[in-house]
């Protein structure tokens, strides 16, 4: 206990947050006689992930755009055509990171690589810091109720349950919770708009014309994959390659001899994200090995009394599950042992499904020790307590909407 007080009160001093977690990890195969070269194993091991390899380029493409004009053409161009919309660069972002996080199936991806393009334009629109933060870093866990999110497929996969069907539920329930922070944001941001009557067309016409290049984009990307021509991999290549083109042939916005410097950067940021998965994975299996999983099922399933009971510890459950295990590992872990536990108590597979993908996204914001928030401080170079306090409104927003899609069961089943 004392060593994990330590951990804590050196995360909020500030100390690199791989080093915390790598401590944690290295105390726990200290304490179970594992030698300590697993560790390095665990971290050489993750190379091995196909997802991870489309988070070079799509970074160094996310570093491309940032540092040319693209950031300020996208607010020229939301400005234009959704300006006397309060927070419509913000519903933008929401809508973008939900389409990109559904396709990789990755929440850390979608901050790394539409972090450094959607962080500097909400910040030259004039939004409040923290909203940026928060909103950048929750949008990154949106997405994974839609299809093809890998982890609606694994939990079809697992469950025995038709993933046609777990597409088809997840529409409403991801709907809802982009929603609600979309609503949240127009409200905090109700000021920073300009009046209708200055719309004009002779704007927008000039606005989506200087962006000719930049909207092309999300449609080679997004349709390549979903057409299944790209893989994901393939489609970070062919994204890298386009913005290297456009930024360096095209609009000349970058000089050729920062090229290498903004390359620098960017590997810099990737080994660091692959440093914290490494070691995060490390003290992943840690608690695995442990048990830590199974023993905090137990200690909830003999306070069950009814459906309704069992929902609400299955939440409180998912929640600090979600904080300490990826979403993969909780799938195999825990899945098996809910399902029977669930279908003894009427809940449909099905229903059950989104409710524990819905509340496992929220892991990865938990504090103290949520995915998310570790990744959107490296990323943005904050401390991790301003990170806390910038997802809270997010956080609480998508709680209640994950209370609504569990005690609701309508919400998933209602198209099927």
């Amino acid at each position: 206990m004392s060593f994990a007080l330590l951990l804590a009160a050196l995360a909020l001093a500030g100390v690199p947050l791989f080093v915390v977690i790598a401590g944690s990890a290295l105390w726990g195969y200290h304490n179970a006689d594992i030698d300590l070269q697993a560790i390095a194993i665990e971290i050489f091991g993750i190379a091995e992930m196909p997802i991870l390899a489309a988070i070079p380029m799509f970074t160094f493409a996310g570093y491309l755009l940032s540092e040319g004009g693209a950031p300020g053409r996208l607010v020229r161009l939301s400005q234009a055509l959704l300006g006397w919309l309060p927070g419509g660069l913000a519903i933008i972002s929401l809508a973008a990171c939900a389409i990109f996080t559904a396709f990789t199936g990755a929440s850390g991806v979608t901050i790394i690589a539409l972090g450094a393009l959607l962080y500097p334009a909400l910040k030259q629109a004039g939004y409040p810091e923290n909203f940026n933060l928060g909103l950048v870093t929750t949008s990154g866990s949106l997405g994974l109720l839609f299809a093809p999110s890998l982890p609606l497929i694994l939990y079809g996969v697992v469950a025995k349950v038709s993933i046609d069907k777990l597409f088809v539920a997840g529409l409403v329930p991801g709907t809802l919770m982009i929603a609600l922070l979309a609503a949240w944001s127009l409200w905090v941001n109700r000021e920073n708009r300009v009046r209708m009557e200055e719309f004009s067309w002779q704007e927008a016409r000039e606005t989506i014309w200087a962006s000719r290049w930049e909207i092309p984009l999300p449609v080679i990307v997004l349709g390549g994959i979903y057409s299944g021509y790209f893989a994901v991999s393939e489609a970070a290549a062919v994204t890298a390659i386009y913005v290297l083109f456009v930024e360096m042939i095209v609009h000349r916005e970058i000089p050729w001899q920062r090229l290498p410097l903004i390359m620098r950067e960017s590997m810099v940021l990737v080994g660091g994200i692959l440093l914290i998965l490494g070691v995060s994975l490390a003290s992943t299996n840690v608690m695995i090995d442990a048990g830590v999983p199974g023993m905090l099922f137990e200690a909830t399933s003999g306070l069950v009394s009814g459906p309704i009971s069992f929902l609400w510890l299955l939440l409180g459950f998912l929640l600090v599950l979600g904080a300490i295990l990826d979403i993969f590992s909780a799938i195999v872990l825990v899945v098996p042992l809910l399902i029977p536990v669930a279908a003894g108590y009427g809940i449909d597979p099905i229903h059950l499904g989104i409710v524990f993908l819905a509340a496992m996204q929220l892991g990865y914001l938990t504090p103290p020790v949520g995915l998310n928030l570790f990744i959107a401080s490296y990323r943005f170079d904050k401390s991790i307590t301003q990170i806390y306090i910038s997802t809270l409104p997010f956080l609480l927003i998508l709680m209640a909407a994950v209370i609504m899609i569990t005690f609701i069961p309508a919400m998933s089943l209602g198209l099927l």
